[in-house]
């Protein structure tokens, strides 16, 4: 894995105030972002949200307008070529030496680092089901899409970089590609990636950056959403104010007899007020990032 300068061992990717402007089209507003070695960070938000042109600068593809972003210490614009040297990207969009095979179009890029092929290469491809010996130009669009994924698992980098990764995929292979995601996290790679689906980021990811028209409007631990719950409580009555001494509540709503919270922390003193409370019903489940995801961008969740 390429060695990463001491000054950046705290955030291996940071952008600072990065903008990104078409004529009078804003497309990336002002982005602070920051992953840390070893960290899995999901970029959420509809099409045109910003996270395709904030992937493109980091990679070097695109010049901000204002603002900078930088892997491993490296500018991703004015030092690009060092800054790749550290990421493995996935573009949304593929462009692939289709006269090649699948082995020689891994075999090439991974000379192209300086780096050698070893039996882990044969072991993926088994696992993706990947015929490496076909021509590129032979395979499906979901084909093509695994072995452009080969080409981004194997090499021994400290960043991956992903735009929209299952697209294409079928469930077996989503389920596949998310476990090599939380493999490299384990391995002290970071991983960034965006994606539609909120089910696969809840899965995999540390931390979710939801964009909306080039904003970062919410940045998401999911560490902590993952022990928050979602409660639903109808009453025989009118649904209660929940009183002060549940500070881990946060009232969602309260209409006629029915309460919806988001919960943190023990459960113990909610159940102990609702156990006095004239129950009809009671439904207790994980928040999950719809809820959060709705409340900046509606029914697009």
């Amino acid at each position: 894995m390429a060695d990463v300068p001491n000054a950046m061992a705290a955030m291996l990717l940071q952008t600072d105030h990065l903008t990104k402007d078409y004529g009078r089209f804003r497309a990336l507003d002002d982005l602070g972002l920051s992953v840390r070695p070893g960290e899995i960070c999901g970029l959420l938000g509809p099409n045109g949200s910003g996270k395709t042109t904030a992937l493109r600068i980091l990679m070097g593809f695109l010049r901000p307008t204002s603002g900078r972003a930088a892997i491993a210490g490296h500018d991703c614009w004015q030092d690009g070529v060092r800054a790749r040297r550290h990421v493995a990207y996935l573009p949304g969009e593929l462009r692939l030496y289709e006269n090649m095979t699948g082995r020689q179009l891994v075999r090439f890029l991974c000379r192209l680092r300086g780096q050698a092929v070893n039996s882990e290469l044969d072991c993926l491809a088994r696992r993706l089901e990947i015929d490496l010996e076909r021509p590129i130009a032979s395979l499906s669009s979901g084909m093509k899409r695994k072995v452009a994924l080969l080409q981004v698992l194997i090499p021994q980098v400290p960043l991956l970089i992903l735009d929209e990764p299952t697209n294409t995929l079928d469930p077996t292979m989503r389920h596949e590609l998310l476990a090599q995601l939380r493999d490299a996290g384990k391995k002290g790679q970071s991983v960034l990636f965006s994606s539609h689906v909120l089910a696969e980021v809840e899965e995999v990811c540390n931390r979710v950056a939801i964009l909306r028209a080039g904003k970062l409007v919410h940045m998401q631990d999911m560490t902590e959403l993952r022990e928050a719950r979602l409660v639903t409580a109808q009453f025989d009555g009118p649904a209660p104010e929940p009183p002060s001494h549940l500070p881990a509540a946060h009232l969602r709503s309260r209409t006629g007899k029915t309460m919806i919270l988001e919960y943190r922390g023990s459960l113990v003193p909610l159940l102990q007020w609702l156990s006095v409370q004239a129950l009809q019903d009671l439904r207790l489940e994980h928040l999950g990032l719809s809820g959060i995801y709705k409340r900046f961008h509606g029914d697009a969740a």
